[in-house]
């Protein structure tokens, strides 16, 4: 097993490529690492292809091009699984990420941490980054009870048996301590790095991160209740079985009570009361609850899914 794997997520950025994986190699070559370039060209339009064939001719890359792009946390989940190094370091490819980093967060996974996630102390973005990004870090922190201040930093240092666990989509790359800490991977930290400003072309990301939120509250509760479903389900399809034959218990006993004991003919049919059909719906709402969490619990059993994409080309790769 080699000692990196540096794993690129890319589109677009045929005029940074060269520059960046240049100075990758000559900062492990400089520490005498064993390393590989793992680039993931996410249907990139321009000829950022092109310009990797050519620099995997000098340089030790394996790289796989999507037919069209999917997304950063596709292109992350795929280079994951192309990975061989002890430690995987993420970076972008934009040389916001300064490589001069790679050597200290290399040691620090080698001293025992399972995550190492970079924070961009002082950052060079537009506003419409960073007021996102405040909101997003200072959430994630209530929610989760990681202590990281810049949770979406693509500069990144991982146990390799982490990212061999990881299945990630959509926008959860925003979130991957958050997973690991869900799947085991309790010691994260963090680190001060370098950010850069954007030396060739503009940014790609902005407000559209804020579609961020419907990935925190799912690994949130996929997380709690992924093994578990009929805890959630069944929980409220009790509560609210409970309640609804509660309720009937009521009705019933206010009839009986007024015919039998108070010998009173002044009273309403069960049927014309709000509360019978309140309690009709209560049950039946909690039997539904029952049967989603018994299909969940089937589903869990059984489950085989996989996050595959269309992977047009690839250099590198068996």
């Amino acid at each position: 097993m080699i000692d990196l794997s540096i794993v690129i997520p890319l589109f677009n950025e045929d005029e940074s490529l060269p520059e960046l994986i240049e100075w990758i190699s000559r900062v492990n070559r400089s520490h005498g690492f064993s390393y590989e370039i793992v680039l993931v060209d996410d249907g990139s339009t321009d000829s950022s292809w092109q310009v990797i064939q050519a620099l995997s001719k000098t340089h030790p890359i394996k790289a796989l091009r999507f037919g069209q792009n999917n997304g950063k946390s596709a292109a992350l989940n795929t280079g994951f699984r192309n990975t061989s190094g002890e430690v995987v370091i993420t970076m972008d490819a934009d040389l916001q990420d300064s490589p001069d980093e790679i050597p200290e967060l290399y040691n620090m996974i080698k001293s025992g941490q399972h995550l190492v996630s970079g924070w961009k102390k002082k950052r060079h973005d537009p506003i419409s980054k960073t007021l996102p990004s405040k909101f997003f870090n200072r959430l994630t922190r209530i929610i989760s009870g990681i202590k990281l201040h810049d949770f979406n930093c693509g500069l990144k240092a991982y146990d390799s048996r982490l990212v061999k666990t990881l299945e990630i989509y959509g926008e959860q790359h925003r979130y991957i301590p958050v997973i690991a800490k869900r799947n085991g991977f309790g010691k994260i930290t963090e680190k001060v790095v370098e950010h850069r400003a954007r030396k060739y072309g503009k940014t790609k990301f902005g407000l559209e991160r804020m579609y961020g939120l419907l990935d925190l509250l799912s690994i949130t509760f996929v997380g709690k209740y992924k093994k578990k479903p009929m805890h959630f389900f069944g929980s409220l399809g009790t509560l609210s079985f409970l309640l609804g034959f509660l309720m009937v218990l009521w009705i019933v006993w206010e009839k009986i009570h007024a015919i039998y004991i108070l010998h009173s003919s002044d009273y309403r049919d069960v049927v014309d009361q709000p509360l019978f059909f309140l309690a009709i719906a209560a049950i039946i709402i909690g039997v539904q609850l029952f049967l989603a969490g018994f299909i969940g619990e089937m589903m869990v059993m059984n489950n085989t899914r996989k996050s595959d994409y269309i992977v047009e080309e690839t250099i590198g790769l068996d």
